[in-house]
C-alpha cells in the first residue's frame, strides 16, 4: 500500500532477506572478510552468530550471489531441534538425495557417495545449517563427523553454522565438543548497528526502491528509531513498514516523531490483543523496545488471530461508550435549572469527568480500529495471503 502512495518500486523494509538490500556495516564487512577467508580454506566450519534479526540470513543470501555455482555446491538447512539421525536424514535431502526407506547408515552412505561424486567432478561442498542454537548435541556430534569425509588427502565438506548468541556460548563452553572447536576455522559474531549505520541503512533501503526525498523525516525521528531498535536491523524494518504505512494512511509527506510514537503505542498494544496499553514510567521507546523485541522473535509476521480478541473488545468498549453517554444524559439533568449551587457544581464536575472518559475511550476505539486495519493491510499484502484472498 505505502510503496504506491511513495511511488516506490518495491517494498523497501520487507522483513524476510533479500540480497539486493543488503548493507554492509562495519560488522558485515568484517564477517564477508571471514567467510571469504574460511572458504578459500575450503574445509572445517565457519561460524557466524547474531542477535535474532541482526542479518545472518540476508549475510548468507549475499554470499550466494557471489559464490560460483559451477565450483561450489550448496546444500542450506534450517533447523528446528534435531537429534543426530534426524539430521543425517535432512541433510542428505537438501543435497537432493533419495533416501526415503533407508536408515541412518544408508543416509551416511549416500552423502558420502554424492561428495565424492562431486570432488571427482571438481566441483567443492559447502553446508549451511541455520538456526544451530536448536540442535541437539548428537546434531553437532554428527555435522562433526561429516568434516571426516576425504577422498584421499582432500576434505569433501565444509560447513558454514549460522546461530544465536546462545549458540556461541555452547561451542565455547560445552565440555564435549572440544574436537568440533578445534575444526572452526574462521568465526564472528555480528554486532547490532550503529547510531550513524542505522540513518545510512533506512536510506539504502529507501534508494533502492527509488525514494528521493519522499517521505522526508521529522527532527530527531532517525535517533528515535535507533533507540527503539537497539540497531537490529530486523526491529528497524518493523518500525519503519509501521511509519510508512501510517504515513500512507494520513497522507503524510513528512514522517515525524508523534507518528513514531503512535507506531509504538500499536505495536505495544499487538501485544495486548489490540488494546493500547500505555508503559508507565518507561516512555514510548521503552514501550516500543517490548513491543518490536517480542515481534522480532516470531520474525515480526502479523498474527491474524488477534482480530477476533480486537471485535470482541471493540464490542465491549462500545457498551463503555453506551454507559459513559448515560452518565452524561444523568449529569445533565442533575444540573437542570432551579438546582442548588453545589449541586450544579457537583453535576459540574461529574458532567467533565464523563467528558474525559468519553474522550479516552473514543481515542481507545479509534486507535484499536488502526491496529487491526493495519493488520489487514500486512496480511493482504503477503504473497500467499494475497493470492487466498
Amino acid at each position: 500500500m505505502y510503496e504506491q502512495y511513495y511511488g516506490f518500486n518495491g517494498r523497501p523494509f520487507q522483513l524476510t532477506p533479500d540480497p539486493q538490500f543488503y548493507f554492509e556495516s562495519v560488522s558485515h564487512k568484517k564477517a564477508m572478510s571471514y567467510l571469504g577467508y574460511g572458504l578459500n580454506q575450503g574445509e572445517g566450519f565457519i561460524v557466524i552468530t547474531g542477535e535474532v534479526g541482526a542479518g545472518k540470513s540476508t549475510l548468507v543470501a549475499h554470499l550466494m550471489e557471489r559464490i560460483d555455482r559451477e565450483a561450489l555446491t550448496v546444500a542450506q538447512v534450517v533447523t528446528s531441534a534435531l537429534d543426530g539421525e534426524e539430521l543425517i536424514h535432512v541433510v542428505a535431502q537438501s543435497f537432493g538425495l533419495p533416501i526415503e526407506g533407508k536408515d541412518k547408515a544408508g543416509a551416511l552412505g549416500a552423502i558420502e557417495q554424492f561428495l565424492q561424486d562431486e570432488a571427482r567432478a571438481g566441483r567443492r561442498c559447502l553446508l549451511v545449517v541455520d538456526e544451530c542454537q536448536n540442535l541437539e548435541f548428537t546434531a553437532l556430534e554428527e555435522l562433526r563427523m561429516l568434516s571426516n569425509f576425504q577422498l584421499g588427502s582432500h576434505p569433501l565438506l565444509q560447513s558454514l553454522l549460522l546461530g544465536q548468541p546462545e549458540f556461541r556460548r555452547t561451542l565455547a563452553h560445552h565440555p564435549d565438543l572440544d574436537q568440533l572447536r578445534q575444526r572452526i576455522i574462521a568465526s564472528h559474531h555480528l554486532e547490532a548497528l550503529d547510531e550513524s549505520e542505522v540513518e545510512r541503512y533506512i536510506a539504502h533501503r529507501l534508494e533502492r526502491v527509488g525514494w528521493e526525498g519522499h517521505p522526508a523525516f521529522g527532527e530527531e525521528l532517525l535517533p528515535a528509531i535507533y533507540k527503539a531498535s537497539n540497531g537490529i536491523p530486523r526491529r528497524v524494518n518493523q518500525v519503519m513498514n509501521r511509519l510508512l504505512l501510517l504515513g500512507a494512511i494520513e497522507e503524510r509527506d513528512t514522517l515525524t516523531l508523534a507518528m513514531l510514537e503512535a507506531v509504538y503505542e500499536e505495536m505495544a498494544a499487538d501485544q495486548n490483543n489490540g488494546v493500547p496499553k500505555q508503559a508507565a514510567g518507561r516512555g514510548p521507546v521503552g514501550a516500543a523496545q517490548a513491543a518490536i523485541s517480542s515481534q522480532a522473535t516470531s520474525g515480526g509476521q502479523a498474527d491474524t488471530q488477534t482480530a477476533p480478541h480486537a471485535d470482541m473488545a471493540s464490542d465491549e468498549r462500545t457498551a463503555e461508550l453506551e454507559a459513559a453517554i448515560s452518565e452524561l444524559q444523568a449529569a445533565g439533568a442533575a444540573g437542570a435549572p432551579g438546582s442548588s449551587p453545589s449541586a450544579n457544581e457537583a453535576a459540574s464536575a461529574e458532567l467533565e469527568h464523563a467528558i474525559d472518559r468519553l474522550e479516552q475511550r473514543l481515542e481507545e476505539q479509534e486507535a484499536s480500529f488502526r491496529h487491526v486495519l493495519t493488520m489487514l493491510i500486512e496480511w493482504l499484502e503477503d504473497g500467499p495471503s494475497r493470492e487466498a484472498a
